[in-house]
């Protein structure tokens, strides 16, 4: 199987992963029982997780059932935080080094990353053009503000349609290849 890097993320109308003070209550508007937007589907895919400190410790605070533990999770920090407290697996690990390196290593390495978040590690992986696919669902509402999806700063990358997918709460599920030239 070849390597990839794929974003899967979502994010309000306007583009922003968060609100003011790091809200993430927008999501909650299309919170439907039953209904996971193909998210599992994705996850069965890949073997990697990419993840920055923030995010992780989000999870920590608001989701204490991990669902990733099968999965081989790097949590990406400037310090060696070892505080493993989200998971009692050996499949956890921190991350503090040359980040694009790191993911060229492990797509070369065949591995299917599934870059998790924030806004800083998707900015470095598109500064280098690492980033294969996105899969980004669109949240029907405008925030005005908060912590945007994509921080400027990277450069023009050309994307080509595979698929879109809309729902009845409002959430479009868009998904893109980047085109290599």
């Amino acid at each position: 199987m070849n390597g990839s890097a794929i974003l899967y993320i979502a994010c309000s109308l306007d583009g922003y992963i968060a609100g003011e003070n790091e809200d993430l209550s927008f999501l909650d508007s299309v919170s439907k029982v039953g209904e996971d937007y193909g998210y599992a589907v994705f996850l069965d895919t890949i073997d990697t997780i990419i993840m920055g400190k923030t995010t992780y410790d989000w999870i920590k605070l608001n989701a204490p059932d991990y669902q990733h533990e099968d999965k081989e999770t790097y949590i990406v920090t400037h310090s060696q935080d070892q505080d493993t407290k989200l998971s009692d697996s050996s499949r956890l690990k921190f991350f503090s080094g040359d980040l694009a390196a790191f993911v060229v290593k492990l797509i070369a390495d065949g591995k299917r990353l599934f870059i998790e978040g924030g806004s800083q590690i998707i900015l470095q992986l598109m500064e280098k053009k690492l980033i294969d696919e996105y899969y980004i669902a669109i949240i029907p509402v405008l925030l005005g503000k908060g912590i945007p999806l994509f921080k400027p700063g990277f450069p023009t990358q050309r994307l080509r349609l595979a698929d879109v997918k809309g729902y009845d709460t409002g959430l479009v599920h868009l998904h893109y290849f980047y085109k290599k030239e």
